[in-house]
């Protein structure tokens, strides 16, 4: 087989593998028109495309930094929003602590004032009653006393102005008698 493949070359047959002058020459005017037509229609055409895709991808990325740079500032402002909303609520807690404390006190001295004033009525009320009782025990005790001082002496202590006089003299003698004892008592 090798042999058959020389002879055929030296007979002046055409080789397959060497192309002939004149398709190179052929070969090489199409490939340089090819080359002409890529670089007038097809490359220009690319380059567009390119550029335009590039542009397409720049502006969505600045679009993208853009969108980003407003939620950063939306961030910053809702971050802001919210310190002055739990400053807004601190100050609002404290006034009402300030407005409960001042209406508790208000309370308080109202109450004092109440409880003063039914004290002192009670105490009026006491002093009334108790002048009172007072004065209806000397009236019986100076009768119980007229009547035993009758009984004693004998003789009827029916005038007012004497028995006014003897009744008054005894509760005086006694108020002096319990006195002393009483201040005794209260050192003690």
């Amino acid at each position: 087989m090798v042999k058959t493949q020389m002879l055929l070359a030296a007979a002046g047959e055409h080789n397959p593998i060497i192309p002939e002058p004149a398709e190179i020459v052929v070969g090489l005017i199409a490939f340089l028109l090819l080359l002409f037509v890529l670089w007038k229609y097809a490359i220009p055409r690319f380059e567009k495309i390119y550029a335009e895709r590039s542009e397409r991808i720049e502006g969505g990325i600045a679009k993208a930094e853009a969108a980003q740079a407003e939620a950063q500032r939306t961030l910053e402002q809702y971050k802001s929003q919210l310190a002055e909303a739990r400053a807004e609520a601190a100050r609002i807690r404290d006034d009402a602590r300030a407005e409960g404390q001042q209406i508790l006190e208000e309370m308080r001295a109202q109450a004092q004032t109440e409880s003063e004033r039914i004290i002192n009525q009670g105490q009026t009320q006491l002093a009334h009653q108790r002048a009172q009782i007072v004065t209806e025990l000397r009236s019986e005790l100076g009768r119980h006393a007229v009547d035993l001082a009758s009984r004693v002496v004998g003789e009827s202590l029916e005038d007012e102005a004497r028995r006014r006089g003897t009744v008054d003299r005894f509760l005086d003698e006694l108020e002096a008698a319990s006195a002393p004892a009483s201040s005794e008592s209260a050192k003690a």
